[in-house]
């Protein structure tokens, strides 16, 4: 079992139930704007410091679970700061994003939110798993799920919330997606 896996099964300090409700409004709330294609608003729930990033997965043996996700060095579908969120939502607004003219509908399910304390007394881990339902013109249909493993971060000014990291597991291997334009 790995350290990841080993961390997972342990039970996990839980918070209040009022925390957990105003986590988990949060995490709808981010949802409904990437399904409105709300990116500018979106964009704002992110904090400066952000890594977004996920890791490619690979079929492995029983005894090489442990290499199942690619290494933080090694090669990922998204390895991105805020910055570079950024600079995907302007192009998404040029009209040159090929592979998002038309739009992408999106329908993203968050459910099984569970949260611990973080390593700042404003810090929370946040984990959660997820269904991404994605069409596009008449017959292009993906359907994406996975975990996310979220640190998000309590802000007293503006949203209360911002992401600053996230990392997105996905239960597939190979993906069969014509592109990987949506976030998760």
């Amino acid at each position: 079992m790995t350290i990841e896996h080993e961390a997972l099964s342990a039970p996990l300090v839980g918070v209040g139930v009022e925390l957990q409700h105003e986590i988990e409004q949060f995490l709808y709330h981010e949802a409904a704007l990437l399904d409105d294609r709300n990116f500018d608003s979106w964009f704002e729930l992110l904090a400066d410091d952000l890594h977004y990033w996920m890791p490619t997965r690979q079929n492995r043996l029983l005894r090489e679970l442990d290499r199942e996700y690619s290494a933080p060095d090694e090669a990922a579908h998204f390895d991105e700061t805020k910055e570079h969120i950024g600079q995907r939502i302007t192009r998404l607004a040029t009209g040159m994003a090929w592979a998002e003219d038309p739009p992408s509908r999106t329908r993203h399910l968050v459910s099984n939110v569970r949260i611990s304390p973080g390593d700042s007394p404003d810090e929370y881990a946040v984990e959660s798993a997820f269904i991404l339902y994605r069409s596009r013109l008449e017959r292009e249909e993906d359907l994406w799920s996975g975990r996310r493993e979220d640190v998000l971060r309590r802000v007293s000014v503006g949203v209360g919330w911002q992401v600053a990291r996230r990392t997105i597991r996905l239960d597939m291997a190979t993906l069969l997606t014509k592109n990987l334009s949506s976030f998760f």
